[in-house]
Order: C-alpha cells, then sequence, then structure tokens
C-alpha cells in the first residue's frame, strides 16, 4: 500500500482512509447481494450479518469523521475559510453518510423473520449509498484537501495537528 502524502498529519488521514475502505469492502459486497438475493431466508440472515458489520464500521468511521471535523478542518479552514467551497461540500457529505447509516439501521431494527424482500432491498439501497458517498468523500478529501493541507498549513500548525490527532479510531 502506497501512501502519497508526506506530512504525517496527512499521512495519518490517509491511512485511516485505507482502513476505513478495508473495513467497507468487508461490508460492501454483502449490499450487492442483498440488492439481487431472491431467496427471503438467505436475505434474512444476510442482513443480520450486514448490520453486525455495520455497527461495528460505524465506530471507527465516527472516530475519523470526528477527527477530521474537530481538527483538521478548522486548521485548513483558516486557510481556505468555512463559508463556502470545498469545505462545505465535505461536511455535507459527512452528515450523508451517518444519515443513510442511520436510516439503515432504523429501518433493520427488529426481528428479520418480518422483512420481506422489498423492505430489505429497499433498507440495503441506503447503506449501498453510504458506501458511495463514502467513497467520493475519500477521493475528494485526498485529491482537493489533503494537497491544499500540505501546501498550505504552516509546519508548526502541521505538527500540532498531527499530535492532535495522533488516535486510534479502531
Amino acid at each position: 500500500m502506497n501512501l502519497t502524502f508526506e506530512k504525517p498529519a496527512m499521512r495519518l488521514l490517509e491511512n485511516e482512509h485505507r482502513y476505513l475502505s478495508y473495513l467497507a469492502e468487508e461490508w460492501h459486497p454483502l449490499v450487492l447481494r442483498l440488492e439481487e438475493e431472491q431467496d427471503p431466508h438467505t436475505a434474512r440472515v444476510l442482513l443480520g450479518t450486514l448490520r453486525e458489520k455495520l455497527e461495528r464500521f460505524r465506530i471507527p468511521l465516527k472516530k475519523h469523521m470526528d477527527k477530521e471535523e474537530e481538527h483538521f478542518f478548522p486548521a485548513l479552514g483558516g486557510y481556505i475559510g468555512f463559508e463556502q467551497g470545498p469545505l462545505v461540500g465535505i461536511q455535507e457529505e459527512h452528515r450523508e453518510i451517518e444519515a443513510y447509516l442511520d436510516h439503515f439501521m432504523h429501518h433493520t431494527e427488529g426481528d428479520p423473520e418480518d422483512f420481506t424482500l422489498e423492505k430489505i432491498r429497499a433498507a440495503v439501497r441506503d447503506a449501498g449509498e453510504a458506501f458511495e458517498v463514502l467513497t467520493v468523500n475519500h477521493v475528494k478529501e485526498e485529491t482537493v484537501l489533503f494537497p491544499m493541507a500540505e501546501a498550505r498549513i504552516l509546519p508548526k500548525q502541521m505538527l500540532k495537528l498531527f499530535e492532535r490527532m495522533n488516535t486510534m479510531i479502531s
């Protein structure tokens, strides 16, 4: 796995993206399978597995997004602004990811035996959308925000940023 960024703070976030992508690859194939599954019993079993994987995934995802929102975005925003531009869109994507996952979890509560294939597929679409937004979000951060940060944040501030963000997300 090659990392792109030189500054430790950006490498840390980039590495967390790799970890989150790895975790997402554990549950996203279940989403794809559930979109096509024809057997209600199999779909219900897979749905339970997907819920478990997403519950575990949400913990490091939240820690990562909180880290970006509490430390990285304010540091970069001091240079590029907060009112418009890339930070606004990225923060909105964070809200979308959380909303899709919350919606999925809400609509899959209860006994899976009560769920029809249609209800399962409708809920699974939210998990699929969360995956898509997450993937796009990581690309935008790594192609727009991280290079901006490396170019604009002063070395001393970058070091402080790294020190504040250097925590585990798992």
